[in-house]
């Protein structure tokens, strides 16, 4: 039981730092092959972010456990919105300037729903899979249309500022490519076994785990990437970080996983954690986007309320587990 709770600890440490790493040697690599900054930033950014839920929910399905796959993704879906942007938006209002963010808003509602349809009986069968995937392709062919494109969006500078300041030369870009991929790998494994043993010890569910435990770990370096915008009063970018993550996490991550090991889908996904998710999705919509002439914002007090959501969704979490 120690070693378990000892290979999670390291576990998230390890990924944590090695997804850092990971982000930084992609995107000084991408820079040094003269992709556009807003480019590196909607691509290589949001894959960086969001490669600890990618590599943790592929080494959950390999080995047959689905609630693990599904839980981290979508936990992390929950955790973005209601965790990292109330922390965030506690810490300075977050102003939406960025019209490539007003664009993405809607897309990630309609996608949520997309996936709620492909998951509606239970069963995540290869060809839903596929589905979400080919969404993804589609979405990142139109991501490098609009960094191309959109050179001058508000967010563009603001990526062009973060670049700026890394001095990293293309060997260090290289090898922290390599070694970042490669500790990421190593240390979900370690976090996956761990976190199976400890479910299977307190006789809680692998969903639970990974909507909770292996969820807020694979989200820190969201969590680290936005807060330290803000901070910059790089507004855009901490937005951006967690719809990027999102994308990916409801297309890539669900979408990999499922191509692997086809994967059933308990009804509390449906009843309880997509509700939730949708409701934060759409209550980021509405904040973000902007109506009637008024820009998009997220202020203190819905900063407060979409942390009091993620609060209150992790109480009924624990309520359960003590329930049963």
């Amino acid at each position: 039981m120690l070693m378990s709770v000892a290979a999670i600890v390291l576990g998230l440490a390890v990924l944590v730092w090695s997804a850092d790493r990971f982000v930084d040697g992609a995107s000084a690599t991408a820079r040094y092959a003269g992709m556009p900054p807003l480019l590196i930033g909607m691509v290589i950014v949001g894959f960086g972010t969001s490669a600890p839920e990618i590599v943790v929910s592929i080494i959950a399905a390999l080995e047959g456990n689905p609630g693990l796959a599904l839980g981290n993704a979508y936990g992390s879906n929950i955790a973005n919105i209601g965790l990292i942007l109330g922390v965030t938006a506690l810490i300075s209002p977050i102003a939406v300037h960025s019209q490539v963010l007003r664009k993405e808003l809607p897309i990630l509602l309609l996608i949520t729903l997309l996936s709620l349809s492909l998951l509606w009986n239970g069963w995540l069968a290869r060809t839903d899979a596929m589905v979400l995937l080919v969404v993804f392709v589609l979405l990142m062919a139109w991501s490098i249309r609009q960094g191309l494109r959109d050179g001058n969006d508000s967010m563009a500078s603001e990526q062009e500022q973060e670049l700026g300041e890394n001095t990293m030369s293309l060997k260090q870009a290289l090898f922290w490519l390599v070694a970042g991929l490669v500790l990421l790998i190593i240390s979900s494994r370690f976090l996956v076994w761990g976190a199976v043993n400890v479910a299977q010890a307190f006789g809680v569910s692998d969903l639970i785990i990974g909507l909770t435990i292996v969820a807020i770990g694979t989200s820190l370096p969201e969590l680290a990437s936005s807060i330290a915008a803000i901070r910059k009063n790089e507004h855009d970018l901490a937005l951006g970080n967690v719809i990027g993550s999102n994308l990916f996490n409801t297309l890539a991550v669900v979408g990999l996983a499922g191509i692997i090991h086809p994967l059933a889908v308990v009804s509390e996904v449906i009843n309880r954690d997509f509700v939730v998710m949708i409701a934060l999705t759409l209550s980021l919509f509405v904040l973000g986007f902007g109506f009637r002439g008024r820009p998009g914002r997220i202020n203190r007090v819905e900063g407060a309320f979409l942390l009091a959501v993620y609060l209150a969704y992790t109480g009924w979490l624990a309520g359960n587990v003590i329930a049963a």
